[in-house]
Order: structure tokens, then sequence, then C-alpha cells
């Protein structure tokens, strides 16, 4: 029996699975991000976190690193040729020498499509559209936030809903409901209190003030609020430029091209007609017919998908 492990490491946390040549998930654990972008270390302090992680896996599971065939990781922030290589010289310093890194956008791909072709667009904590070809070519847009103009995700979601309730009480512009929403969350009385709650986006209440950011986003658009259903606009007008250029760019033989949709913005909160919207745009600007499918798995069930695809073509 072979065995493999996968890796979804992304900004907050990472996720690592251990599978059978079968496909089967013989134990997992979740252990904090491993984005090199987000740690003063870079990525030697990357490495070490998920060395830690791997070697807690192990553990776990009675296993060595002797019993693993191959591992393939996902990894947030790997988006450049010098940060495959470094990462995979780290981890190979630390004594996994069969390996692969991809970016962690291209997962979802691997972990939802039914073939081996496909579009990933993910809003979870970032933004990210990747797509791998009926060529097999790979291709990522977005990722760089603000730099790519990146939306959709739960940072850029709070900091819209932040600025609609600045934009109803300080500058008298649109009302919004978002704004009883948010006074109600927070038990505020004044817009100077409002204010205040800035300051959350930068402390270690920083996850939970997002997550209940968005969570008032969504309910506002529930309620048909016009200030929200603007944004989710704009959102669905960026996430289709970005999986049209695929589309367009990439070469797919199969009609129509499937786009997996990942990240707890589209499987959890986003509402049916958002994603209707983000399908019909995306379509009118590529040409081509779309099928988009909400990852119902996690995205770490990509890398067993991929180290098979791998071993099936190495043999042929």
């Amino acid at each position: 029996m072979s065995y493999y492990i996968g890796v979804d490491g992304g900004g907050t946390k990472t996720a690592y699975a251990l599978f059978d040549e079968t496909k089967r998930m013989l134990g997992s654990l979740t252990g904090p991000g491993s984005n090199h972008e987000n740690m003063e270390g870079g990525i030697p302090q990357a490495a070490g976190v998920i060395a830690a992680g791997l070697d807690a896996l192990l553990r776990q599971e009675g296993k060595t690193q002797a019993d693993i065939s191959f591992l393939l990781m996902g990894l947030a922030g790997i988006d450049h040729p010098y940060q495959h290589d470094a990462m995979c010289s780290e981890l190979r310093s630390r004594g996994w020498e069969q390996l692969e890194i991809y970016n962690d956008g291209f997962l979802p791909v691997k972990a939802g499509a039914s073939g081996p072709a496909a579009i990933g667009y993910n809003t979870g904590t970032g933004t990210c559209c990747n797509a791998i070809d009926s060529r097999g070519s790979r291709m990522q847009l977005g990722g760089l936030g603000n730099a790519t103009a990146d939306m959709g995700n739960g940072v850029w979601i709070a900091e819209q809903v932040f600025r609609i309730v600045y934009d109803d009480v300080y500058l008298l512009k649109q009302k919004s409901i978002m704004t009883r929403l948010y006074y109600e969350a927070f038990s505020l009385s004044s817009r100077e209190e409002f204010l205040a709650t800035i300051s959350r986006a930068e402390s270690d209440q920083a996850d939970a003030y997002f997550r209940t950011l968005t969570d008032l986003f969504f309910d506002a658009a529930a309620q048909r609020d016009p200030a929200v259903l603007e944004t989710l606009d704009e959102m669905a007008e960026r996430g289709s430029d970005l999986i049209a250029a695929l589309a367009i760019q990439m070469e797919f033989d199969d009609t129509p091209i499937e786009v997996i949709l990942s990240g707890s913005m589209h499987t959890k909160l986003a509402p049916a007609s958002y994603l209707a919207l983000l399908q019909a745009k995306s379509e009118l600007k590529s040409g081509r017919a779309m099928r988009f499918l909400p990852l119902g798995r996690p995205p770490v069930y990509g890398c067993i998908n991929w180290i098979l695809e791998r071993k099936e073509g190495n043999r042929q």
C-alpha cells in the first residue's frame, strides 16, 4: 500500500491530509497559516510551520517520512518559480525529497472538476482565479490584493461594509440597512463610536470582526439593500473579468467550461442570485457556455487527485 500527503496552505490555516492509493483520506489535521508573505521570516519560517504540521500528522497516524511515497502541496504565496524553488529547497533540507508545490488556487480545480481541465475561482480570506486547460497549461489571475484589484474576499467585503456605513452616517449619501445592522452588532449609539470600531481591523479581534461584517453584508443583501446590491454587482463584474480572461486565453476543449467555486464567500455565504449574475457576466464576456460548481469537499482532496494523475502520466 502506498501513502501520500496533501497540504492546502492558506493565510489563516493549513490543512494536512494522509491518503492511500485508493484516494481514501486516512487522517487529517489543521494547523496555522503557512503563507510566507504573512511572516517576517519569509519562506524559511513558512517551511518550518509546514514541516511541523507534517511531523504532527505523521505522529498522529503512526507513520514516518519513509512511509510516504509523495507529498503534494498547494500553498498561498507560491506565485513565481523562485518562490517554488526556495520552498522546495527548504522542505528537502528537512527530509522531504519526493514533493511538488503549486499555488493553492489550483487545488479546487483538481478537487472539484469532473475532468482534468477547469477554471477555479476562490474568494475566502483572499481572491484568486486559477485554471488548468485541456493541454495541461496553468494560469493564475489575481491574488495580489489591491495590486490586482482583487474583490469579493472577506477582507474586501469588510472594507466595503465600513465604507457603506461611513458614507451613510458621515457623508450623508445613500441610506443603507447596513448602518442599523452594524450599530446593533456592536451596540453602538453614535457615529463616533462607529468610527472607533475600525481599530478592530488591526487588533487580535480582526478575524472575528471581518467575519461579523461579511455576515452583515449578506444579511443586507438578502434584504435587497441598494448599496449592497451595487457592491455585489461590482464583485460580479470583477470576478467575471477574471473568469472570462482565462476562458479566452486558454484552451478548453469541453463545452460548457466547468468553473469550480471555492472559498467561504462562494460556498457558504453568497446568494444564488449573485452566483447567477457572475455566471451570466462570465459567459457574455467570454462567449463560452459555463457550468458553475460550488466545491463540495475540502480543496486538499485536489492533492490526491493530482498525485495519482501525475503517477498515471509518468507510466504512459
